[in-house]
C-alpha cells in the first residue's frame, strides 16, 4: 500500500469550511497539525471558543475530508481551543479595521433597507423570502433584524441557532444559507424589548460592526414600520443603503409608505423601488378579489419619483397566498418550500430585478488615479 500523503491531507483539509465563518480551517488558523502514522492520520483543530455550538459538526466534516485520501485508513480528529493570542490573530485577519465594513467606501456589499409606513403589510415576510432567493442563487445574503421592538425574522426564516461570541466579535447564524442577527436571539422566550431611541442606535451599531457576516453580496436590514429612529440611524450608519418601500394596494397605507419613502430625500438615500404585498388574491374559481383594493403600490412608485425627482419603479406586486403565511409560521419561505405558487413566483421575479441592478458607485472609491 502506498504511503498517505501529507500535501493530499492538507489539500482535501483546505476544502475543509467553518460552519460560521465560511472560510477554510486553514486558512482561519484552526488547523494546528497533521500527523501520518502508516494508514492512521490524526489532525488537530483549533475551535475559536471551549463551548463552540458546531463542534460536532467540524469534527464530523474534518473526518469525512480524511476519508477521501487515498491510503488513509483511520482517520482521528483532535480538537482543542485557540489561546487569547491565536483568537486575537484570527480577529485580525477577518477583521483587518474596526468599524463597520458595509458603510466604507470600498464595500461592494448592495445593502437594501427595507422599509414600511405601517406594520402588517408583510415587510418581514419579503424580506425574508427576498434573502432566501438570492442565497439560492450562490450570493452570499445577510439579514439584520433591525426591527428591535418587533422582531419576527428569526422565526420566519426558521433559524433556531444562537450567535457565537469570540470575545468581542459575534458569529451569526445561518438559516437557508443566509447569515442573520435579530435581537431575538438574546432575549429569553417572548419577552419585550423596551428600549429608548440612544440603545436603539447603539444595537443597530453593534450588529453593523461587532458581527462578522464576512463579505457579502447583499445584506438586507428589516426596518421597523415608520420614519422613527432606527431609520435616521441606518441613515447614519449606511448611508450607501437604499431603500425598499413596502406597501399594501390599500390607498391609507400607500400614502403612510409614502412618507417612508420621501424620508430619503432628507437622509440623501436612494430609493431602490417599491413593493405591493398582498395583492389580489385568486379564487377557486380564478377570479380575482382586491380585499386591500388596488393600486396602492403604483400610486406610491409614482409619487416618491415626483416628490424625489429620480425614476422609482414598482418592483413586483406579491399576491395573497395562504401559502406565504403557512411558510412564514413554519420558518419555510414560500420560495423554498413553495416555489411554484403565485407568491413565490411574484418574489422571485422581484428578486430578479435586485439582482440586475448595477451597485450604485456615488461616493465610492474606485481605485483609479488621474494621469496628466
Amino acid at each position: 500500500m502506498s504511503a498517505v500523503s501529507e500535501d493530499a491531507v492538507r489539500t482535501a483539509l483546505h476544502g475543509v469550511l467553518d460552519p460560521e465563518l465560511r472560510r477554510p480551517i486553514d486558512e482561519l488558523g484552526m488547523l494546528r497539525s497533521v500527523t501520518v502514522d502508516g494508514g492512521r492520520v490524526t489532525v488537530g483543530v483549533l475551535l475559536t471558543i471551549a463551548g463552540c455550538p458546531l463542534r460536532s459538526t467540524i469534527e464530523q466534516d474534518v473526518a469525512a475530508a480524511l476519508r477521501t485520501v487515498p491510503g488513509v485508513e483511520e482517520a482521528v480528529v483532535d480538537l482543542d481551543v485557540m489561546t487569547p493570542e491565536q483568537r486575537k490573530e484570527l480577529k485580525d485577519r477577518l477583521r483587518p479595521g474596526r468599524g463597520i465594513p458595509f458603510s466604507r467606501p470600498d464595500s461592494l456589499t448592495k445593502v437594501f433597507a427595507v422599509a414600511s409606513g405601517k406594520g402588517g403589510v408583510g415587510k418581514s415576510s419579503v424580506t425574508v423570502n427576498l434573502a432566501c432567493e438570492l442565497a439560492a442563487r450562490g450570493l452570499r445574503v445577510g439579514i439584520v433584524d433591525a426591527d428591535v421592538h418587533g422582531f419576527s425574522v428569526p422565526g420566519l426564516l426558521g433559524a433556531t441557532g444562537t450567535p457565537t461570541q469570540v470575545d468581542d466579535m459575534i458569529l451569526p447564524p445561518i438559516a437557508h444559507g443566509v447569515k442573520v442577527i435579530s435581537i431575538g436571539m438574546f432575549v429569553q422566550g417572548n419577552q419585550p424589548v423596551v428600549w429608548r431611541g440612544p440603545m436603539l442606535h447603539r444595537a443597530l451599531e453593534q450588529f453593523l460592526g461587532d458581527v462578522y457576516f464576512g463579505d457579502l453580496d447583499v445584506l438586507f436590514l428589516d426596518l421597523p414600520p415608520g420614519t422613527g429612529d432606527v431609520a435616521i440611524s441606518v441613515s447614519q450608519l449606511l448611508p450607501n443603503a437604499e431603500l425598499l418601500v413596502v406597501t399594501t394596494p390599500q390607498a391609507a397605507a400607500a400614502e403612510v409608505a409614502e412618507r417612508a419613502g420621501t424620508v430619503s430625500a432628507q437622509t440623501a438615500q436612494r430609493v431602490a423601488g417599491v413593493i405591493e404585498n398582498m395583492s389580489g388574491l385568486t379564487l377557486p374559481d380564478g377570479t380575482v378579489m382586491d380585499l386591500f383594493g388596488s393600486g396602492g403600490g403604483q400610486r406610491v412608485a409614482e409619487r416618491l419619483t415626483a416628490a424625489l425627482g429620480t425614476p422609482v419603479g414598482l418592483l413586483g406586486q406579491v399576491p395573497l397566498d395562504v401559502a406565504l403565511r403557512a411558510g412564514g409560521d413554519a420558518g419555510a419561505p414560500i420560495v423554498l418550500s413553495d416555489p411554484g405558487s403565485p407568491a413565490a413566483v411574484a418574489l422571485r421575479a422581484i428578486a430578479d430585478r435586485l439582482a440586475a441592478q448595477p451597485r450604485h458607485l456615488a461616493g465610492r472609491r474606485l481605485g483609479v488615479t488621474p494621469t496628466a
